[in-house]
């Protein structure tokens, strides 16, 4: 099993993270990983894309990817390009509303996810990646949610650390904002 994410959004919607913790969640399972990382100079407002390969055995995908089987849309903006790298039936998960999941082509399989209320709710409002990280790993199950959680706290920095239980609370809330969907 290989399988390819798309991930863009903006600066600040803590797109690198979520990538990040993803591949390193994928390797601790024993998993091989690749991430290529696109942002813009900007800490936020900018673009932020980034690619994530997971397979079973050695890669074969190079992560800056030419198709995928998935995506992450957090944000409109700088998305452009992204859907045409879809593969028919691709998985998609939608920031919503600000990602529309009327305006992507009929032969994918979107899911919205209001990932800023979802967050809300949770009270963790800065870690809408998070959540939308969440809902996509229940949707796909590529890794353990605890796997998630372990490299989520891992990865962050020293003075980032007292958000590791919202960051917890937003992947737990995402994976529920997904519940009983059919996939």
């Amino acid at each position: 099993m290989e399988r390819e994410v798309l991930v863009t959004g903006i600066g600040g919607q803590g797109i690198q993270l979520l990538a990040k913790t993803l591949a390193l969640a994928a390797t601790r399972e024993g998993r091989y990983a690749m991430l290529a990382a696109d942002y813009g100079g900007e800490m936020r407002g900018g673009p932020s894309k980034a690619g994530v390969v997971i397979g079973d055995a050695p890669l074969r995908a190079l992560p800056i990817l030419p198709s995928a089987w998935s995506a992450i849309f957090a944000h409109h903006r700088h998305a452009e390009g992204v859907e045409e790298r879809l593969r028919t039936g691709a998985l998609v998960v939608a920031n919503t509303p600000l990602v529309d999941p009327e305006a992507f082509r009929a032969d994918l399989r979107v899911f919205a996810v209001d990932a800023s209320g979802a967050a809300r709710a949770a009270e963790a409002p800065n870690a809408i990646g998070f959540v939308l990280l969440g809902a996509y790993n229940a949707l796909t199950r590529l890794v353990a949610a605890q796997s998630l959680v372990e490299a989520m706290g891992e990865l962050l920095p020293p003075y980032r650390r007292q958000h590791a239980a919202a960051n917890e609370r937003a992947l737990q809330a995402g994976a529920a904002a997904i519940e009983g969907v059919a996939v």
